[in-house]
């Protein structure tokens, strides 16, 4: 049985204040409602630069409570325009304590649930681990007007447990809103490898679990604010896939774009009856998964 989902992706640039990306975000949602999208992915920590190229403890002023300022902007705009909107936060819980925080507005304005981000990375450039606490909410979708979404941020994109632990408690799409990109002083060839590897991965969820997935990542160059390296170039290529991995839209490397995709969340079924992986695990043999490695 067919069910079509119009979705948008917000792939956008920073526009160097929390005011200006917001007051982007709400003209772009808009655009979005009114072209008939029904739910809308919003880029990692987008109201702001990507912080986490450095380490400095002024960064953790753009920290805010949920609900606050920004949550309370957006839910605002999801009620107004009847979407629903996965947006990223950067969350201050308590002091001392920070998460990189996916929030879902239903489409009413409602809090329908949030997602703390559980792999947390430390990599030149993405000093992730400084900022933020691993997410403590387990791998739980969230419940919409429009259906189960299981919902996880950027690097957990490289982790098929994720995607599978969403699967297994009944998501009905993958959302990713991401932040990633190039080192600069990359070789073309290697800038291009990286790019491939994310979306491969992706679409490889889709694939193993049999379900639709939207990445929405960021585009242009944000420089390190320490000085100390050379920056990120961040790729974008933005993208719907549906459960065969097939691409429903796509998007550029370097333009702000409001990506449309028709998604039939019908389809999962059709391709797990032909696909039956879930049929077919070996839950008694993956114990040792548990282990960090097997000596």
């Amino acid at each position: 049985m067919t069910h079509t989902l119009k979705v948008a992706l917000v792939q956008d640039r920073d526009r160097g204040s929390t005011a200006a990306n917001l007051e982007r975000i709400e003209a772009r949602v808009r655009e979005a409602a009114a072209a008939g999208a029904r739910l809308v992915l919003l880029q990692e920590l987008h109201n702001g630069a990507y912080f986490c190229q450095h380490q400095d403890v002024r960064e953790f002023d753009r920290a805010e409570p949920i609900p606050g300022p920004s949550s309370d902007r957006l839910s605002a705009l999801a009620r107004d325009t009847g979407v629903v909107l996965v947006a990223s936060l950067f969350e201050r819980r308590a002091a001392g304590l920070y998460h990189n925080t996916a929030v879902v507005f239903d489409a009413d304005g409602r809090l329908a649930g949030r997602y703390r981000k559980m792999h947390i990375p430390d990599d030149p450039g993405f000093m992730e681990k400084f900022y933020f606490t691993p997410g403590d909410l387990g791998f739980t979708p969230i419940d919409t007007r429009i259906g189960r979404l299981g919902v996880l941020v950027c690097w957990d994109q490289w982790y098929p447990e994720a995607a599978r632990l969403m699967a297994l408690a009944g998501a009905q799409l993958l959302l990713y809103p991401t932040a990633i990109g190039w080192d600069p002083r990359d070789a073309e060839d290697e800038r291009e490898r990286q790019r491939q590897a994310w979306v491969i991965s992706q679409r490889g969820h889709a694939v193993a679990n049999g379900l639709p997935v939207l990445s929405c990542n960021r585009v242009g160059f944000e420089a390190d604010p320490s000085g100390l390296g050379a920056g990120i170039q961040f790729w974008g290529t933005s993208f719907v896939a549906g459960p065969q991995g097939e691409f429903l839209a796509q998007a550029g490397t370097t333009d702000d774009v409001l990506l449309f995709a028709d998604v039939d969340l019908g389809r999962s079924e059709s391709v797990r009856r032909i696909w039956p992986f879930l049929r077919d695990r070996r839950i008694d043999a993956y114990g040792e998964l548990l282990l960090r490695y097997r000596s």
